[in-house]
């Protein structure tokens, strides 16, 4: 039985992938066991669509896991990604009085206002701060700083509501607690990109099935990020209207398919075999090839900012099932005219594994390995038995709201790729409130307490005993008339 390891599971268009590994002292992670299952009829453009096929799918892959290690697994590592993920910005103001000194709370609140900002049906997966304005200068820590204008620059990251909640829904259904969740880009940034390259400025493209995730980095903090809904599949498509199955549509793609070829390397005469009584051009084939390949770099292309086009002195960066097609760097270099064009075949972390079947250098690897390297939990639960009376099934009792016992903040955890799950954002949203209601009532106390000092003042005031020694006076005087 395995005592230590972390699962991490990333849920893809073509595949969910579980994997499971153990963390050394030299830093570097073996790799245990490794589960896929086929997810194509419960995940469409990286997001859930069948909650109910997903919830087996997620089953499966923890029974065959736990019977791997020999014991239950608690908890697991996530990674959120897919369609309608984008990021937008947003400045936030606050103005000051003269030569105010800027305190971190004045920081919190810009992020507070920020982070409650409503987009509608989306929701706010992470927010990254980009840089404050301090009246007219620039500054990534405004805090002591004096000033009269203070103003906060930030890339919220969003995601549909409906997507949020069925991934939420498909662990709680299928009774995996959720140790963390991650945005999936995030992940894979931190583990296949260079400092120098994030400093530098470039561009990760990760390069799916059903979709092309885009991010864009300068100085070292991501400037833009967006998915689009165009993948390998996409191509693959294109190559079975020639009137063929999809998989076989797919095995001429791995077998024929070129990013990009010389019009003078194309031979007219070739013929392609489609199967045994058809065959296509070899240009038509790489019309249909090229032209849909083109597509989608203009369109990653397209998602690079303006004031950032010039600044990519890190390059591009292609990792990803996709980025195995012959001469990728060559399309690339094409249509963007980006020179330096590097593709991360696998994450830069030291990784073992008594099967390199499981650990492939080919991309399509690197984001669920970036989970497993983040992971810093102990996923083990109770050993696994096969005894008569069940106690190999009993559930465990971790649950993903008992994982963060103390609500975090959402400022605590902000530009770091962690995003709440619906369970803890309920619990902080809780103890939000418990601690507003909480000031309030505090408020309400010391106001109550300043007005009945501010009474005892006034009755005990010079002038209100002059009064009353008036009144009392002119009292007796009516009494002795009388």
């Amino acid at each position: 039985m395995q005592k230590e390891f972390i699962v991490a599971i990333e849920l893809g268009s073509s595949k969910i992938t579980g994997i499971a590994g153990k963390k050394n002292l030299d830093g570097s992670i073996t790799v245990l066991a490794v589960v896929k299952e086929d997810s194509t009829a419960c995940i469409r453009n990286g997001v859930v669509y069948n909650i109910e096929k997903t919830v087996q799918c997620l089953t499966n892959i923890i029974k065959k896991l736990e019977n791997s290690l020999k014991a239950k697994i608690a908890h697991v590592y996530v990674g959120v990604g897919g369609q309608s993920i984008r990021s937008v910005k947003n400045v936030i103001v606050k103005d000051l009085p003269a030569e105010t000194m800027v305190s971190q709370d004045m920081v919190n609140e810009l992020m507070d206002i920020n982070r409650n900002m409503l987009y509608p049906e989306q929701e706010i997966l992470d927010a990254v701060t980009q840089e404050y304005k301090v009246d007219s200068q620039y500054q990534l820590e405004p805090a002591g700083i004096q000033c009269s204008r203070l103003e906060g620059n930030f890339l919220n990251i969003l995601w549909r509501n409906t997507f949020y909640k069925n991934l939420n829904k498909c662990f709680d259904n299928a009774g995996i607690a959720i140790a963390e969740l991650y945005l999936a880009p995030l992940v894979l940034a931190d583990n296949v990109l260079t400092e120098a390259e994030r400093r530098a400025g470039c561009v990760l493209v990760d390069l799916g099935a059903d979709t092309t995730t885009v991010s864009v980095y300068y100085k070292n903090i991501l400037r833009h990020l967006a998915v689009i809904p165009l993948g390998g599949s996409n191509i693959t498509k294109d190559i079975a209207s020639l009137q063929m199955e999809e998989k076989d549509a797919e095995e001429m793609k791995l077998k024929y398919a070129s990013a990009y070829t010389d019009n003078n390397d194309i031979d007219n005469t070739l013929m392609l075999p489609i199967d045994q009584d058809r065959s296509v051009e070899s240009r038509k084939f790489v019309e249909i090839v090229e032209g849909r390949l083109e597509e989608i770099i203009e369109n990653v292309w397209f998602q690079v900012p303006n004031e950032y086009v010039d600044k990519l002195l890190g390059g591009i960066v292609l990792t990803g099932g996709g980025s195995n097609m012959k001469d990728i760097e060559r399309a690339f270099r094409n249509h963007t005219h980006i020179e330096k064009i590097r593709i991360a075949r696998f994450i830069s972390q030291t990784i073992t594994s008594g099967n390199p079947e499981s650990t492939p250098h080919d991309g399509t690897m690197n984001t669920v390995l970036g989970l497993l390297n983040k992971g810093d939990m102990n996923c083990a639960g109770e050993e696994l038995t096969n005894d008569l009376f069940g106690n190999g099934d009993t559930k465990q009792p971790t649950t993903t709201g008992d994982l963060h016992a103390t609500p975090r903040t959402r400022n605590e955890i902000a530009g770091s790729g962690v995003v709440m799950t619906e369970a803890e954002k309920k619990k902080a949203e809780e103890e939000a409130r418990r601690k507003k209601e909480e000031e309030e009532e505090q408020k309400r106390i010391a106001e109550e307490a300043r007005r009945k000092e501010a009474e005892e003042k006034r009755r005990n005031s010079f002038w209100n005993k002059a009064m009353r020694g008036l009144k009392k006076f002119g009292e007796q005087i009516i009494r002795e008339e009388e």
